[in-house]
This record gives structure tokens, C-alpha cells and sequence, in this order.
């Protein structure tokens, strides 16, 4: 049963909780003592309880799922796992997590259930409604890089959580633009997916990705510089790598966000040089 269940709660998508990082890196305080121990345990509790949700949406999309194409490999689609393990699996995962959370910050705690919530309510009902399931999705990304901070303790500024929200959204679009292009005829399994056009969805992560570099541009000019601007420095790549990745997006390959990140080897070197400006910046070197 252990294997139906791991492969359930998609273990590919965690990379997505890597976002709990954010907040820690940008006050530098990453592998500072609790912090980085904090920090482990979000990422950890946020990969439990997002891989519940997906329990629970396949439970729930078991029907349709079983006349997709690739969504009856799914193993409570192909019957190697049944609803009910899938539910106690799911529950327990679910109180692992809210217990871990709990146990580093009462508030992480209160926002880790919030995003079940949210998120078994996406499952339900919001998924199906235009507009609100691209919100919906966006503030689960933006809930991750909260969290990193709320666990730490540390100050969030409203540039971080523009940069944080935007830059959600930037990706939600895309990934619906992407199905939109590669799903065809296949896009009635998602209702909301029908009523979007690729010129509406191509507007919205428009203006998102435009935000996001402006959001960036402001995080990185108030932060106080020790010696060289690194994080002044640090707006080129990070424009760049928005750039790169609205290529995929343009090219309808984006449906899947972390296929690209672990795939896109361009993505991945412009995301490290980025990464090296950001670590030399908050260091003060």
C-alpha cells in the first residue's frame, strides 16, 4: 500500500514547498540556528499536507479521472488503491502535519490548516470556477512563502509578498494557458478550463509577469547594501529566468511547473547564478 500512497500524493509537485525557503534566504537568516530546523519542518509538514489534498482531490475525481487519458494511471483511478486507505492516508498525513506545524509556531499551525481548507475547497467546488481557480492556486503558492517566514519568526515585507503573490499568479496563468494549448478536446475535464481563451489567460500572466519583475525591483532596491549592490544585481537574472520560463509558457509547455524546473537546464543555470547574487547579498560580502 506504502508505494500507491507515496505515488498519490505526487512527491514530483513537492518542489513546489521549496517556496517555504524564500523568506529565510531573503533575510539571510537561512542557516541561521532554530531558523534553518524551522524552516525544515514547514517544508516538510507543507509536503504532507498538500500530498493529502491530492489524496482527497483524487478521491473525489476518481470517475472522471478513470476516462482521461493520463489521469487513469493514477492509482486510485486504476483501482491499485481504493478511496477509503486513500482517506485514512490522507488523515493521518493531515494530523502529522498540523502537529509538526503546531509544535515549531502555533500560527504556522493556523495557516497550514487554513490551506487544507482552502485547498479541499478548491477540490469541491473552486476549481470549477473561472477566475477563482486561478486565485485559489496562487494563494496556496503564496501561503508557502509565508510560511517559511511564519515559522522563523521573521518581519515580511510587502515587496516580498508582492514579489511572492504576483509572481503565483505568473505561474497559475501560465500552467492554465499550457493546458489550454495541450489538452485540445480533452479541456472539458476541467470546467473552468473551457471558458478561458489563450488571449485572456496570455493578458493575465501578462500583467503578472510584469508585476512580479516590478515587485522585485522595488525588494531589491530597498535593501540596504553592505559593500556591492548583489541584490540590485540580482533584478538581471531574475528578469531573465521570468523570461525564459514565459517561453515554455508561450510554447504550451508549462502545464506542469515543475517538469520545467527540474527540466529546463537554461532555467536551471539562470536560476543559479540568480541564486549566488541573492546568497553574496544577504551575506554581505
Amino acid at each position: 500500500m506504502i508505494a500507491p500512497v507515496v505515488r498519490s500524493m505526487r512527491p514530483r509537485q513537492w518542489t513546489k514547498n521549496l517556496l517555504v525557503v524564500a523568506a529565510p534566504l531573503a533575510a539571510g537568516r537561512l542557516f541561521d540556528s532554530p531558523v534553518w530546523w524551522q524552516t525544515l519542518v514547514a517544508f516538510v509538514a507543507f509536503c504532507l499536507v498538500s500530498g493529502a489534498v491530492y489524496l482527497v482531490n483524487d478521491s473525489l475525481d476518481v470517475e472522471s479521472d478513470r476516462v482521461h487519458p493520463r489521469k487513469q494511471h493514477r492509482p486510485i483511478a486504476a483501482g491499485e488503491l481504493s478511496i477509503r486507505t486513500a482517506l485514512v492516508a490522507a488523515t493521518v498525513a493531515t494530523v502529522v502535519a498540523l502537529a509538526g506545524g503546531t509544535a515549531v509556531r502555533w500560527q504556522l499551525g493556523l495557516l497550514l490548516l487554513g490551506y487544507l481548507a482552502l485547498q479541499v475547497a478548491y477540490s469541491i467546488w473552486l476549481k470549477h470556477e473561472p477566475v477563482l481557480d486561478l486565485a485559489v492556486v496562487a494563494v496556496g503558492f503564496l501561503l508557502r512563502a509565508v510560511a517559511g517566514g511564519l515559522a522563523a519568526g521573521l518581519f515580511l515585507s510587502n515587496s516580498f509578498l508582492m514579489v511572492a503573490g504576483f509572481g503565483s499568479l505568473f505561474m497559475v496563468a501560465g500552467k492554465r494557458y499550457s493546458e489550454l494549448h495541450t489538452l485540445g478536446s480533452e479541456a472539458g475535464t476541467r470546467r473552468s478550463l473551457i471558458r478561458y481563451t489563450d488571449t485572456y489567460l496570455r493578458f493575465v500572466w501578462s500583467i503578472a509577469a510584469t508585476s512580479t519583475a516590478l515587485a522585485y525591483c522595488l525588494w531589491a532596491f530597498e535593501q540596504p547594501p553592505e559593500t556591492l549592490p548583489w541584490q540590485s544585481f540580482s533584478i538581471v537574472p531574475f528578469v531573465l529566468g521570468l523570461l525564459r520560463y514565459a517561453v515554455d509558457i508561450d510554447a504550451g509547455h508549462a502545464a506542469e511547473p515543475e517538469d520545467i524546473v527540474l527540466g529546463d537546464r537554461g532555467l536551471q543555470a539562470i536560476g543559479a547564478v540568480w541564486f549566488v547574487l541573492v546568497c553574496l547579498g544577504v551575506l554581505g560580502v
